[in-house]
């Protein structure tokens, strides 16, 4: 992974967040603020507008200025999240132009220990996480075959978004609601299934 394949990958999870934005809203507006599909979609846009121009090698340097950026144009919880998943990713690939693929994967999971961190939140709390981890921890476990790797974190990252139904919130708006949660699908578990479809589409197209 370098600046450029980085460029590639952001681009296909924005194709991915475009695709489901209005599905994303339709998630959200059962428990939520009803704004996901739109921070989503916004941010991954402006990070993928971002890596155009920018010529920075470093990927912990880069992947800091895409926090910022998504920061900056997802003004959301989830937005936020997003924002320290990338601040892992940043910390872990720090003074770095180019990683081979099993230190991707690493990164990728102390993406979502950052969140899990920073969010003071954990798997089985109807939050992105329980799509997320899954998928990370599938993608570091096959990392000596790549397309094994990502097939089987897009499979994992969808039966744990799958598994929200049977949860109860326990963060955000839903939370008031934590028994009427149960049985509905969490939005942000989507988001989560949909940046390793996004992956997983990146590595069939090379």
């Amino acid at each position: 992974m370098n600046r450029e394949s980085v460029k590639k990958i952001m681009e296909a999870i924005s194709k991915e967040m475009s695709a489901n934005r209005d599905y994303l809203v339709e998630l959200d507006q059962v428990n939520g603020d009803g704004d996901l599909g739109i921070s989503m979609d916004d941010g991954y846009r402006a990070v993928v507008e971002f890596l155009r121009t920018e010529e920075e090698k470093d990927l912990g340097k880069l992947f800091m200025a895409c926090s910022k950026v998504f920061n900056a144009s997802a003004p959301s919880s989830l937005g936020t999240i997003t924002s320290f998943g990338f601040m892992g990713m940043a910390k872990a690939l720090k003074g770095k132009e180019e990683v081979g693929f099993d230190e991707a994967a690493g990164a990728m999971l102390a993406a979502v220990e950052n969140i899990m961190e920073k969010a003071e939140s954990k798997l089985g709390e109807k939050t992105i996480l329980d799509s997320l981890y899954p998928g990370a921890e599938a993608l570091l476990k096959h990392a000596s075959d790549p397309e094994t790797a990502v097939m089987e974190a897009e499979k994992a990252a969808g039966l744990g978004s799958e598994a929200t139904r049977q949860m109860r919130a326990v963060h955000g708006r839903a939370a008031y609601s934590a028994d009427r949660s149960i049985g509905i699908l969490d939005g942000g578990s989507v988001v989560g299934k949909l940046i390793f479809k996004g992956i997983a589409g990146y590595y069939r197209a090379k």
